[in-house]
């Protein structure tokens, strides 16, 4: 995934109303940016740290400015939530997964379930559809490990929910999270922040839900997966 023009850089001031942030830009200008991210960023939007931001020049566009990455223990994090759905269709595309390889149609955000949006649909004469639903994880407390999720998500957990009933009406469910990240070489369900989560994890894998974790490297110039990472206990 490539940025569709350079980005610009700047220090964070601060982050409030979960969209919204004031940022100085390195050339001194004050803005205010769009934070295309509703989750609590946790341990990410400490003052004075180094963003990246793209601009739109949309004339309806209130705040043309729009963070993309942060810096955070020295490297760059992805925050935008809006750009793992395609992360993610390029790795399958890729053949970086391989039991997700093959299939003769890709769809994107198709209804399924009791209300609900799969991210994308995988599907084959020869072959079960495969529903995979994409989330973004850019948390980590410890060297090495990434965690999702960062707050709770009632929405993550009736997405396990979904993808168990695909599993037993002989479909797939793919539980697949996007690391934003390039220092992390495992991911674990983060219980203590979500327990409903959790224990909605662990459901969905006992009802045969398939779950995988892909690593990216960052730079200003695009996101891109360039390996898989165990998921841990």
């Amino acid at each position: 995934m490539i940025f569709a023009s350079p980005l610009v850089t700047g220090r964070l001031v601060q982050r409030y109303k979960r969209f919204l942030a004031d940022i100085i830009l390195d050339d001194g200008n004050p803005i205010t940016s769009s934070v295309p991210n509703t989750g609590s960023m946790l341990g990410l939007t400490d003052p004075g740290i180094r963003v990246w931001l793209s601009i739109s020049d949309g004339l309806k566009r209130k705040y043309p400015h729009t963070l993309q990455l942060v810096e955070a223990q020295g490297i760059m994090v992805g925050i935008n939530t809006g750009l793992p759905n395609r992360i993610a269709e390029e790795a399958i595309l890729s053949g970086l997964l391989p039991s997700l390889s093959g299939y003769a149609e890709l769809k994107r955000e198709q209804r399924y379930g009791s209300n609900s949006r799969i991210d994308i649909l995988l599907r084959d004469p020869n072959r079960p559809d495969a529903y995979v639903e994409v989330k973004n994880v850019h948390f980590s407390r410890s060297a090495g490990l990434a965690e999702f999720p960062d707050s709770p998500t009632a929405r993550g957990a009736k997405h396990l929910d979904e993808l168990g009933n695909m599993v037993e009406n002989g479909h797939r469910g793919i539980m697949l999270y996007v690391i934003q990240r390039g220092d992390c070489e495992r991911l674990k369900i983060c219980g203590d922040l979500d327990p409903v989560y959790a224990a909605a994890f662990e459901r969905a894998m006992r009802r045969g839900v398939e779950a995988y974790a892909v690593k990216c490297h960052i730079t200003p110039r695009g996101i891109a997966a360039i390996s898989t990472m165990p998921i841990i206990d």
